[in-house]
């Protein structure tokens, strides 16, 4: 993308929108004037300018929850950026992942809510839950029943038996608590998925 193709404003401004290159959850929006953009497209680190600041201002400069640049894109207008980024942390300078309302991102994000459901079964006091009987059992029952899980899903594909959602989830589920069991998340899953530039 040629700087010249740009639009910007009065002010020597673009919007920016900075989506997460994994997720595809929107994390916020800033804008770029023409050092920004400059600057963002040679560090690899989204750049803003600060219009309260009046100055470049690098997201993440203090909180060191920069975004790595993954991919740009500019809308037809070329009076819009795109960013795919990969976040090093919460985007919000409040906390949450996204400058916007956490309880409409991706399912990604239900993942790591899921995990923490998960952690929480182990380490409470519920005796009871099948989470924690299942994560004592150990590594080769957890796999057992991921393989199991596998099986029935790969079976209700075949058999085209109505039921192969309700088993994929089931596949996941126990996907995550063997995840947890060998001290991996669900995320490094996805990371390990991006490294094999699955757009190409």
């Amino acid at each position: 993308m040629k700087e010249i193709n740009i639009k910007y404003d009065s002010k020597g401004l673009v919007p920016a929108v900075i989506q997460n290159s994994i997720t595809l959850d929107i994390l916020m929006l800033g804008y770029m004037n023409k050092e920004a953009y400059r600057q963002t497209i040679e560090s690899g680190v989204v750049t803003f300018f600060s219009r309260s600041k009046n100055r470049l201002w690098v997201k993440g400069e203090t909180s060191n929850n920069k975004l790595i640049v993954d991919n740009m894109y500019i809308d037809c207008d070329k009076d819009t950026i795109l960013v795919l980024a990969t976040p090093l942390g919460p985007t919000c300078h409040k906390g949450p992942l996204t400058c916007f309302d956490d309880e409409n991102i991706t399912n990604k994000t239900f993942i790591n809510k899921l995990e923490g459901v998960i952690d929480s079964r182990i380490e409470g006091e519920y005796e009871n839950s099948y989470i924690k009987k299942l994560y004592r059992k150990g590594v080769k029952e957890i796999a057992k029943k991921v393989t199991e899980e596998a099986g029935e899903a790969a079976i209700s594909a075949v058999t085209k038996d109505g039921r192969l959602i309700e088993e994929s989830a089931d596949l996941l589920f126990h996907l995550v608590v063997l995840l947890k069991n060998q001290g991996f998340t669900f995320q490094e899953v996805l990371d390990e998925l991006k490294t094999r530039n699955i757009s190409q």
